[in-house]
Order: C-alpha cells, then structure tokens, then sequence
C-alpha cells in the first residue's frame, strides 16, 4: 500500500513548461515601438495631404498642424468635376495597362527558357538582366527622346512611353520570374512530354496557369511603376491631351500655386487609385515573392 502511494504523483504536480526569457518580452514591444514608428512615417504624409485637401487655404495657414476646423468637399468636388484630372487619369491608366502587359508577356517568355532549358550562355544572358538594374532612366532619356520622337515618330503617343517603361521593367520581372519558373517541378514537365505535350504546349497549358502568382506579382509592380512615372512622361509627352496623372499635378501645383489645400487634393486623387491596387493585391505579391524566394 505504501509503495503505491508513494508511486502515485501528487495531485498538485503540473509539467514543467518552458519560460520566456526575461529580455523577451522588452524586445517584442522594442520590435512593435520600431514598426509604429515606421508606419506613422510612412502614413504621416499620406494621411496629412488628404485631410489638407478637406480644409481651406485660411484654415490651413493659420493651423498648418492642425485639425481641421471645417470639412469641406470643395476641393475633391472641383478636381472630380473638372476634365483634365479625368483626361490625365485615362492617360495613366492606358500607358499604365500597355506597360503592364508588355512586362508580363515579354517578361515571363524571357524567364522561361532562362529557367527551364539548358544552354552555353544562360548564366551570361542571365547576367545581362541583372546588370540592367544598375542602368538608371537619367541615363538614357536624352537617347531615348531622340530614338521615339525623332526615329520612330511616337513623340505624344501612349506607345512612345509604355515600351521604355516596360524595357527598363524586364531586369526586375526576370530575376523575379526566374527561381519562380525553376520551382516548378520538373516532373509535370517530364510527363507532359511524355503524352506528347510540346515545349511551347507545356508552357501554355501547365506552366502558365502555375506562374499565376508570379505574373500578379510583377504585374501589380509595373502597373504601379508607369502610373507613378514622371521623367519619361514629362520628357515625351508635350500635348496637354495626351498627359499623364503625375504631369498633371506638376501643371495643376504651378498653375495654383497660392491654392495649397487643391494641391494637397489634387496630389491625393493622384495617389489614392494605384495605392487601393497596391494594397488589394498585396496578398497575391506576398505569395509571388516567396516562391521567388523559395526557387
């Protein structure tokens, strides 16, 4: 009997459990501190120009940092009402979509036999994207505007913007298409083949809807990058019709200069479209870069 009972565990024992280190908890409200500081830099401008454009210049002027006293729609009303905001935003939007689907298409057709065949100079031709990162748009805009306005005669077209925007995109779309394409296995190639399946076969039917993290990723990236665009645009585009959204804050900020708070609105109305896209397909870029990343 007293062997059993002294075989028994007591009813007050619990399992020992592993304690958090005393520094732990410091660090993670360290690590918190750092990223609210982070996002209240990032955000502060952002939220700061969009409420200046619910206020007036009086308002503004006398309480630059402040709340505002007054909301008023006046601003965001005479911008939406207005026809150049609307023309400039259709430019932007067009250019933007051309520039899309040239970086996706010539993107992904050039990272597919980089990452799939076997070559002599694959890893040099490989090399060649890469370095152009380190070749910046200042570089080549005076060429630039010789070769489409005085060579090609695209000078005010759509066109004439998109294709330098999409060349200077392809360096990113390989490098990051590349290990994306080179994760997928090579067995649902190797079986595809085998049913009889052609190369060009594979990559449209199997390989392609699989990219579809990867040409959202780079997709959403140029989408962003030629609506946010301004030296290529400025350097090519002369005809007021034909301006894009960034030029149009440019001309909007000099032609009103005194009038702040409709800078402030303008300059949010310009900002706010390719931030939501940004931002709803922020999941799918996730996703698109760490089977980069993983590849």
């Amino acid at each position: 009997m007293s062997a059993m009972t002294q075989s028994r565990a007591p009813e007050s024992y619990t399992p020992d459990r592993p304690r958090k280190a005393d520094g732990a908890g410091r660090g993670n409200i360290f690590v918190y501190l750092i990223a609210a500081l982070v996002v209240a830099f990032t955000l502060g401008p952002v939220l700061y120009g969009v409420l200046a454009g619910f206020r007036t210049n009086t308002d503004l002027s006398r309480n630059p940092s402040g709340w505002p006293e007054v909301f008023t729609f006046d601003n965001y009303k005479n911008i939406l009402t207005g026809d150049r905001f609307w023309g400039y935003a259709f430019n932007s939007t067009m250019i933007a979509l051309i520039t899309t689907a040239i970086v996706v298409v010539a993107g992904l057709m050039a990272a597919y036999p980089l990452a799939r065949y076997q070559f002599r100079l694959r890893e040099p031709l490989y090399l060649v994207f890469v370095m152009g990162l380190l070749f910046p748009v200042a570089v080549a805009v005076i060429p630039l505007f010789i070769m489409i306005s005085n060579d090609l005669g695209w000078g005010d077209t759509w066109w004439g913007v998109a294709l330098p925007q999409a060349a200077f995109a392809l360096p990113t779309t390989i490098i990051i298409l590349r290990p994306f394409l080179q994760a997928l296995p090579k067995e649902l190639e190797e079986a595809a083949l085998i049913d009889g399946a052609s190369r060009i076969g594979f990559f449209w039917r199997i390989l392609l809807p699989l990219s579809g993290p990867g040409m959202v990723t780079v997709g959403v990236l140029a989408f962003v990058g030629s609506w946010n665009a301004y030296l290529l645009p400025l350097l090519l585009l002369r005809n007021d019709s034909i301006k894009t959204l960034p030029l149009g804050v440019a001309d909007f900020s000099t032609r009103y200069a005194t009038d702040m708070v409709g800078v402030f609105a303008y300059t949010s109305l310009a900002m706010i479209p390719a931030l939501i896209f940004f931002l709803s397909l922020q999941n799918k870029i996730v996703n698109g870069l760490q089977g980069a990343v993983k590849g």
